[in-house]
């Protein structure tokens, strides 16, 4: 390299566009969790939320206490409580609303979910596609 030759400069890394957020509660799902939390029998961290094989469309979602946040959890954080999102079911979930709905009947989590392309009669299980990023 001669005097008159410029070194060439390190290339920047292009910025990395914003991770879109897997999940999102409703104010009645956030106030479940916390009531949830308040409740445990131990310590815990949050819900963790999934997607498994099984039922009569095929997956049904998997909600539980969360005791610690895993390497691999996808951590969302919204109206002050935590859920860890399985990362197996990141691109399941994407785009998901969770709800909190009570009846006369019956009490649970609602997912309002984009990906979900049917359900069952009874309502236990759900066909989802992965989300197209």
């Amino acid at each position: 390299m001669n005097d008159m030759t410029q070194p060439s400069p390190t290339p920047s890394k292009a910025p990395r566009r914003p991770r879109p957020q897997v999940m999102r509660l409703t104010d009645a799902a956030a106030q479940r969790v916390l009531d949830l939390t308040k409740r445990a029998d131990s310590a815990i961290v949050g819900i963790r939320v999934g997607v498994k094989n099984g039922g009569c469309a095929g997956q049904s979602y998997t909600v539980e206490y969360a005791h610690e946040v895993r390497p691999t959890d996808e951590v969302v954080e919204d109206k002050g409580v935590k859920i860890l999102v399985d990362p197996k079911a990141v691109l399941f979930l994407l785009g998901t609303e969770m709800d909190y709905r009570a009846d006369k009947m019956q009490a649970q989590f609602v997912f309002n979910n984009p990906n979900q392309v049917s359900a069952c009669g009874c309502g236990e299980s759900v066909q989802l596609t992965p989300a197209k990023v």
